[in-house]
């Protein structure tokens, strides 16, 4: 497999130019009868596990696979361009409305292999509030911030727009997941309170005693869906890949088996991890395939 992790420029056409990524403002891929099988997934714990599961799952069907990391707006952009093959995930229909309504017309969804996410802001359960109402109250327990992640990402811009609709003296931090989780649990072994954007599924949930604060203005939406979504005519030119993501699902146990096992795993020790995985989890991996 082939890893290209990055950080995208704002400007797509110069990023991809500079850095020879095969991705922005080029021609859409001709090579359909390829073998190659291009994925992109932002750096997100619940994507990070699934694009290794699926790499492995690909190639063990014959296919060569390229990974990209980016960030969400020019992953969408990416495979609208057909450019890339597949985006691992986008959540709707809230939390990446805008970039499906921008693009939504030149993807296709695949798949939906999720149906119990959530976004929103999370505290430690010990935090003594419930709702994002009485945050103004708490503020200096808070030091007034809000740990966001990756500033493009869906979920901060429902956190803006929580913060004008419940007048929040609040400061929203653009940081990445991993500053984010580090945040939480230096606050969680202090005993300090924190609040942070969340979303589930993902390992900290798990881990840490959390809780999401009551959301009564609606500004994170209700459950999500998470989707895989590819460039037109993908599922015409592989047909069998596509079969496999219109296969793949988990429950809430199930995702945060491989989150939790992929957690941690040191660089080159992917696979030997998802295999582990894929062992535990036979029949459901075997109720995927086409």
């Amino acid at each position: 497999m082939k890893i290209i992790q990055t950080k995208w420029l704002a400007v797509l056409c110069a990023a991809a130019m500079s850095v020879g990524l095969l991705v922005g403002c080029g021609q859409p891929r001709q090579d359909a009868t390829s073998d190659t099988i291009r994925l992109a997934y932002v750096n997100w714990a619940e994507g990070v596990a699934v694009t290794h599961l699926m790499t492995v799952l690909l190639e063990d069907m014959g296919y060569n696979v390229e990974a990209t990391m980016a960030d969400v707006a020019p992953i969408y952009s990416s495979v609208a361009q057909g450019n890339q093959d597949i985006m691992i995930e986008t959540w709707l229909p809230h939390t990446h409305a805008a970039y499906f309504e921008r693009f939504g017309n030149q993807v296709e969804l695949i798949s939906t292999w999720y149906d119990e996410a959530r976004i929103g802001l999370v505290v430690p359960e010990f935090v003594t509030i419930d709702s994002i109402a009485d945050m103004n109250q708490y503020r200096d327990q808070f030091n007034g911030r809000i740990t966001g992640i990756d500033a493009g990402a869906g979920i901060m811009a429902s956190a803006e727009n929580a913060i004008e609709s419940y007048g929040l003296d609040f400061e929203l931090l653009a940081s990445s997941e991993a500053a984010m989780t580090a945040a939480l649990q230096n606050a969680i072994d202090n005993g300090d309170w924190i609040v942070v954007t969340g979303w589930s599924p993902h390992w900290k949930f798990a881990r840490f005693d959390l809780k999401y604060l009551e959301d009564p203005h609606g500004d994170f939406g209700a459950t999500e869906l998470v989707h895989s979504a590819a460039r037109l005519g993908f599922s015409a030119d592989f047909p069998e890949v596509a079969a496999l993501f219109q296969n793949m699902t988990f429950n809430a146990e199930e995702i945060g088996s491989l989150m939790d096992i992929m957690d941690g795993v040191p660089d080159g020790g992917e696979e030997r991890a998802v295999r582990s995985w894929i062992e535990d989890n036979a029949e459901l991996v075997a109720s995927w395939q086409p």
